[in-house]
Parts: structure tokens; sequence; C-alpha cells
């Protein structure tokens, strides 16, 4: 073979090689870069028509299934039994306005991959099972329900945690929306119209929406009071109609715009069952910030939980206030820069039910296949200790204090030994934020949550975590007593 003939073999045998390699690199080890491509519409078509997994709740009850078409059973058309109660937690998934939610966080494990490319091919060969994954949820529906029922359109939130693991029994955000809306024709305008809504239907108040947790931050206060030393349920301090914050012309004063006893002395354990400002602000800085801030890390406060979407940060601004008294007097009754989901505030009353230790909280017990074989399970971890077993106990009885003679009154349930804290936080934009964090039942803690009605709900300025938010928890600690027995 001569010379030029030799080349012209090599360049058409290079050419093909070149050919070869850019088939195989963009239909093989390309193929989900360029399918994932939100420029191409082929997959999201056919995606829309693929059977999902299903999700179910602890007891097995179906908030997202796909269905069958009548007319072709190779086409799926999903559908959310769980209505609004659950939207928020669930989502949807939707081919012209996308994903949300667990729908959208767990997307790679709910959709099939039975789309015979060469990858699903290759995945066959190898034994993969190509058909859905399912999800059980942590969620008991009855409880979901009922605190879905009792915000009764007000905007607000309610978190329930079963305190010994972690596991989230309840997550609810109001006003809420039909998913399924979302899934037609006219998916575009009806996200638009909630969109547009001032009650935000599609946020996530329960764990991305931040609030100042007022009154119900003072358990944190306590715990690092009674945990470094510094006082004790029986501590005295003076009992003033106002605190005078250091370096300030600036006063704090109660909620009733009295003194919190006599007018003389006051315990502190008095102080927590009345919820009283005057004392909490010189508590704080007694305490200091160092060590509020340690308690307030260990009980969910800065820092990034694990959950299957990204959760607001809860803050305690130590920075701040490190080196200025009257900023962490303020700080210490949960007002100021202060920050928390109801997520957060809830995990604080179960790190007191759980004798001062924080659990991760959870929201998927269970990943399992279409023969219903577990594939992945949740196991419970602690985020740390947030405070003693010996102070945990000590707050338990302030907080049952607070709900037999205090604030918190309207969650008592008859029968049950309930603990609580209310909290009343100021809002720019109106009347208060009401709040109420709790647990259930003391001598054996089986459900912790926390209650927030956004500006006081339908009362108005009279609004305060005792009158909106507590009727609320005692709903929940009623059904969980029912439950129960």
């Amino acid at each position: 073979m001569n010379g030029p003939i030799r080349r012209l073999a090599l360049g058409v045998l290079v050419g093909l090689g070149l050919v070869l390699g850019s088939a195989t690199w963009f239909q093989v080890l390309g193929s989900d870069r360029y399918r994932s491509d939100p420029r191409n519409a082929r997959p999201a078509i056919s995606r829309s028509v693929k059977e999902r997994g299903v999700i179910v709740t602890a007891d097995g009850t179906v908030l997202a299934e796909s269905v069958p078409d009548e007319t072709n059973p190779r086409s799926f058309a999903r559908r959310y039994p769980g209505g609004e109660a659950f939207a928020p937690v669930v989502g949807y998934t939707s081919l012209l306005v996308g994903d949300a939610g667990l729908e959208a966080a767990y997307d790679d494990e709910l959709r099939s991959r039975r789309d015979l490319t060469i990858s699903d091919l290759i995945a066959v060969l190898l034994g993969r099972d190509l058909r859905p994954l399912s999800l059980q949820l942590t969620l008991d529906p009855d409880l979901q329900q009922t605190a879905y029922e009792a915000l009764a359109g007000r905007r607000g939130a309610v978190v329930a945690l079963d305190p010994n693991t972690g596991a989230i029994l309840a997550l609810v955000s109001s006003p809420s929306f039909d998913p399924e809306t979302l899934l037609g024709a006219d998916a575009v305008d009806r996200r638009r119209t909630l969109l547009d809504d001032p009650a935000q239907p599609l946020l996530d108040r329960a764990t991305r929406r931040l609030y100042p947790p007022a009154s119900t931050f003072k358990v944190v206060v306590a715990a690092a009071a009674f945990d470094s030393g510094v006082a004790g349920p029986e501590t005295e301090y003076p009992d003033p109609e106002a605190f005078a914050l250091p370096g300030s012309a600036a006063t704090i004063r109660n909620f009733t715009g009295r003194t919190c006893a006599e007018g003389t002395t006051v315990t502190v354990q008095t102080a927590f069952v009345r919820s009283c400002n005057t004392t909490f602000a010189a508590l704080a800085i007694d305490v200091g910030a160092t060590q509020i801030a340690r308690t307030a890390e260990a009980a969910g406060f800065d820092r990034d939980l694990r959950f299957p979407w990204q959760v607001a940060r809860s803050t305690f601004p130590f920075d701040v206030v490190r080196d200025d008294p009257a900023a962490l007097a303020q700080s210490g009754i949960g007002e100021r820069d202060v920050r928390a989901t109801p997520l957060t505030m809830a995990m604080v009353a179960a790190a007191v039910a759980n004798g001062g230790e924080t659990m991760a909280p959870f929201l998927v017990r269970q990943v399992f296949d279409a023969d219903g074989l577990e594939v992945e399970t949740t196991q419970p971890t602690t985020l740390g200790r947030a405070m003693s077993p010996a102070t945990a106990a000590v707050l338990s009885g302030l907080m049952e204090l607070v709900v037999t003679e205090g604030t918190g009154r309207r969650a008592a349930v008859p029968g049950l030994r309930v603990a609580g804290k209310t909290g009343t936080a100021e809002s720019p934009d109106g009347p208060p934020h009401a709040w109420f964090i709790g647990f259930a039942p003391v001598e054996r803690p089986s459900v912790a949550v926390a209650v927030l009605v956004e500006s006081g709900g339908d009362v108005g300025e009279s609004a305060t975590g005792g009158t909106v938010a507590a009727p609320i928890a005692r709903v929940l600690f009623e059904r969980s007593l029912s439950a129960r027995s």
C-alpha cells in the first residue's frame, strides 16, 4: 500500500473513531446531562405520563399516587388524595410549573426509569429494578388533619414531633392549596393566582419562614440559667414596672404594663409562669450571651438542619448581643433580632420533653420498592444535649405550671398533664403573632408541639399566645389523648 492511500485510510479510521466516540459520549456518558437540560422538553413530556411511586403516611394513608389512564394504561395521571392539609409537605409534580415539596426532593426515587434509554437498558442488564420507589412518611394523618382544621384558614403553622425520636407527626402550613389544580392545562395561570394571593398559600410557614419567638424563647434562657448555675427557680429578682435597658433611655415592660408580682421581688419561677419580661431581661444579662447562644444552638438555632428541602435557619444574634447588654436583654425575651421557625420551636419543646436531648427532626420514615421491600430506613439521631436532665425536669415542672396556673391555661386537657409556654411576638405589619409550644403527657411525653398564628388570626390587637395559640394546642393534645385511650 503506497503512502497516500495509507494516510487516507488512517484519516478515515480516525474520523470514524471520533464519530463513534462522540456518539458514545452523547448517548451514554452524557445522556443524563442532556436529558435533564431544561431546554429539552421531551423528557418532561415523557415524565408527565410516567408512573411515580406512592407517598403514604405512617399508617399507610395514600397522599400521592399515579392512576392509569382509562384509555391508555401505559399513561398515568398524578393524584393527591390528601388535599390541602398535606400539600405543603407532599408538594406536586407538574409539567408546566415544575416540582415542589417531597415530589421535588425525592424525584429521582419516585420517578420510573423505564424509558428504554441506553443507560436504562444497561441498568436492566445489571439487574436493577427500574420501577419507581415509594415513600412512607412519619406523619400521623389524623393529627395532621386536626391541626389543619384547627388553624381554620388563618395564616400560621403547626409542627408536632415525637420528642423521643424526632419523627414529625404533623407539619402544617395555613392557608394551603389544592395540588391537583396545578396539574392541568391551566396550571400556569392557577399558580400565578396563588402567587398573587396576599395570604401566600404556597409559602411553607412551618419550615421556611422566620418569626420572633417572643416569650417561648424564655425556655432557652431559663435552661441556660439553670445549667450554668446563674439562677434557679427560687432565685429572686427586683420586680419593677419597667426594666431600664443599660446605656439607653428605653425600657422593657411586662405585657400587662404592671409589675410581675407585688412590686418588690419576684422569683424566676413566678416570672416564667406569668411570662414577665422585666425579670427575663435582667436574667438574660446575668446569664450572658455565650451561655444562651450555646443552649440555643444545641436546641436547633444557628445550624443547618438535614431535611428534604432547604429549611430557614433560626438565629440567636450572638455577634450583635455579646457586647451590648441592652440588645441582650431584648433578645432574652425573644424579640429584637431573634428569629425562629415553628419547626425549631417544636424542637425546643421536644428537647425539654426528652430529658434535655435534641433529636434531629425527620419526615421520611422509609423508602421502599415496588414489591414493598425496604430500601432505606431513617434511624433517629441526636443533635446534641441542649440542657442537663435535671434542668429539663425542672423546666417540665415550670411549663406544667404555665398550663395549670399561668398564661397557658387554655391548653389544659382534663385527664392529661400538659406542659407549655406561651408567646406574643411584636409584628411590624400589624397585630402580634401568637405562639404556644409544649408537650404531653408530662410524665411520659409522646408529642411536642409548636403553634404559630400570624398577626393573631382573626382576633387582632387583643391576640396573645394564651388566647389564640394555646386553644389550638389543646385540640392537638385532646386528639393525642383519644388516640392513646
